[in-house]
Order: C-alpha cells, then sequence, then structure tokens
C-alpha cells in the first residue's frame, strides 16, 4: 500500500480498479492508502500537471521539418 499526506484539496489521478483508504485525518492534512496495481500510474496532482507539461513541450520540441526531410530523399540531378 502507497500512502501519502496530502492536504485538503489536493487531488490524486488515479485510473481504473483503485481502492483509496483514509489513514489519518488532522486540522490540515489527510492521509490516505491507495491500493492499485502496478500498471496503473499514481501521481500527486502537482506532479500529474507538471508530467502533462512536459509531454506538452516534448511534443512540441519534436515536430520535424517535413520539408526538409523531403528534400533528404529527394532524388538530386
Amino acid at each position: 500500500m502507497l500512502v501519502l499526506t496530502r492536504k485538503p484539496g489536493e487531488a490524486i489521478h488515479i485510473g481504473d480498479g483503485i481502492v483509496i483508504t483514509i489513514v489519518e485525518v488532522d486540522a490540515k492534512t489527510c492521509r490516505i492508502g491507495i491500493q492499485a496495481p502496478p500498471s496503473v500510474p499514481v501521481y500527486r496532482e502537482e506532479v500529474y500537471k507538471r508530467i502533462q507539461e512536459e509531454n506538452l513541450r516534448a511534443a512540441a520540441a519534436a515536430r520535424p521539418d517535413l520539408e526538409a526531410m523531403a528534400d533528404l530523399f529527394r532524388k538530386k540531378d
């Protein structure tokens, strides 16, 4: 079981088939336990958002220049 300490209002994004158990609640935090298959990613909200931002940046940087690639394969006479 993965146990995280979270503050009220912070979210965790989870796939299907997950069991969430509240472990402890005090004035400012809530401790929860998460049971999930190893194939299901579980992230704190701020980490999940950072991954999404990084993925978008990587996808934008990886856009190839198709015309330049076509020039590489054109026959030169």
